[in-house]
């Protein structure tokens, strides 16, 4: 494929819409009450409903309609009150019943909108088309038998919801970011985990090209399941590339329906894109209507958590935080619960931040724990916090002794610990020019550099006061002092 270059990217206008597939979190599937639970053996989790065997009938899970609901409240949608379900007819080894239940007329969520932020700034809101409920189809496994595919068939039936976005992407990017807020919500809400390699969260991704301002879209092509949002990114990026070459070369872009290869990051022609006529929707003629009323939605939008954006409005705008704070501390829900709790013991936000992103992100990472199975209560790290504003204890031995030792005996309070080790801030001005007075002794030479202009040597005297106080004194003062008695030599 050939290369393209600036002028004949510049030429053309990526159009990107997406469909994400959310597994709902219930304990029992769609239409029947058979276990939604995920890692159990194969074909466990089966009954004669989730099977469609003959006589049996479906009946809605009402957990996946508040489910749905809180959704698409959080995504800005109309609540469709009068629901209705659809046979979506289709023929796979791992669909047993021969069809999706589905919504196609009278899906539960219309309209709304998620707001993204790009890399230089900029805001958008990307429009949503609709959100509807369905059921799972189970799982094909090409790799577990030498001659035959296997067929497991547990997840069929497991609850979904199908986001779909308006074509209203105009780079990788935005693609990036919209499944990203989605994410964020769908777990803030915690209806769904959000983990696209186990596939509990997948995304359907429709591409096409335009010449720069035209209003026709082009004819777009459908990536089918791609499990993780950099290779949303690598598919779309490739698609863009190669429908311009096939334009550019005089060629027709077919709508088909294509692969992703992770490995080689190209795509390939699975099928012909199927249309809505293929699928032959009809009612359910097994499941009424579902008829829903204002005050169960207004029940369901009261009991709404609060949203990554509602915090991230609020710590910078009300707590004064950088944009970049406020996009790291919302980007998990857990992390951002944590802040929120230790914000209620401490109003120095800033340093509350720095801790959370610094000190406590990277043990977190170092040790492969969550920030549920973190040892510090939110009320001793502030109180640890309290100690460096103080000025009883100095940031870097904060960091480096208190911060462990409270990790080792998180029932103890910090200045309990502090005391305990002898690590608060020696406030005896004797003791402090003893150890000036130490380092200067040791350092003659670097004395008479620095009175000869040299200023950068006074971080080595420094580092000679810290290591003889054990860490014990109030850097910023200490650092007067030692200027002080550099000037007076």
């Amino acid at each position: 494929m050939t290369i393209l270059s600036g002028k004949m990217k510049d030429k053309y206008e990526l159009v990107v819409g997406l469909e994400v597939h959310a597994q709902l979190s219930t304990l029992s599937k769609a239409f029947s009450s058979d276990s939604a639970a995920f890692g159990a053996g194969p074909n466990e989790h089966i009954s004669a409903v989730s099977l469609g065997h003959p006589g049996t009938l479906p009946y809605i899970n009402k957990r996946m309609v508040e489910y749905a609901v809180k959704m698409g409240l959080a995504c800005n949608c109309s609540i469709n009150l009068h629901n209705t379900f659809a046979r979506k007819n289709y023929f796979y080894a791992d669909l047993p019943k021969g069809y999706q239940i589905t919504q196609d007329q009278a899906p539960i969520c219309l309209g709304g909108y998620v707001l993204v932020r790009l890399a230089d700034g900029t805001q958008k809101n990307i429009a949503i088309h609709h959100i509807h409920m369905e059921d799972d189809a189970g799982k094909s496994m090409h790799d577990q038998h030498r001659a035959d595919s296997l067929i497991d068939l547990n997840r069929a039936g497991v609850p979904l919801i199908e986001i779909v976005s308006e074509p209203d992407m105009r780079s990788s990017e935005e693609a990036g970011q919209y499944l990203t807020e989605i994410r964020k919500l769908l777990r803030y809400l915690d209806i769904c985990d959000g983990n696209m390699e186990e596939g509990s969260m997948r995304c359907d991704a429709n591409i096409s090209v335009r010449l720069k301002g035209a209003t026709e879209f082009g004819n777009r092509c459908e990536v089918k399941n791609l499990n993780s949002i950099r290779n949303v990114q690598r598919a779309i990026d490739h698609e863009f590339e190669r429908q311009v070459n096939i334009i550019e070369n005089g060629g027709h872009i077919d709508q088909n329906t294509l692969n992703f290869n992770a490995d080689t990051g190209e795509t390939s022609v699975l099928r012909s894109k199927e249309m809505a006529n293929d699928y032959r929707y009809f009612p359910e003629p097994d499941l009424q209507p579902l008829f829903l009323n204002k005050e169960y939605v207004n029940g369901i939008r009261e009991s709404l958590p609060v949203l990554p954006n509602e915090l991230y409005n609020k710590y910078t705008e009300k707590l004064g935080l950088p944009v970049n704070d406020a996009l790291v501390i919302t980007a998990d829900r857990e992390f951002a619960l944590y802040f929120e709790e230790l914000i209620k013991y401490t109003s120095n936000y800033k340093a509350a931040a720095n801790w959370m992103m610094g000190t406590v992100k990277s043990y977190l990472n170092e040790n492969g724990i969550e920030i549920t199975k973190f040892a510090i209560k939110p009320a001793n790290l502030a109180g640890l916090i309290d100690l460096v504003d103080k000025g009883k204890i100095n940031n870097s031995v904060a960091a480096q002794k208190l911060f462990p030792a409270l990790i080792n005996d998180p029932a103890k309070s910090p200045e309990q610990l502090a005391k305990e080790l002898n690590l608060l801030i020696n406030a005896d001005a004797d003791d402090v020019y003893q150890f000036i007075n130490e380092a200067i002794a040791k350092f003659p030479d670097k004395v008479v550099e620095y009175q000869k202009g040299k200023k950068g040597v006074l971080g080595l005297f420094m580092g000679e006061i810290m290591k003889r106080s054990k860490g014990r004194i109030d850097p910023q003062k200490t650092n007067q002092l030692l200027i002080k008695e550099l000037e007076s030599k």
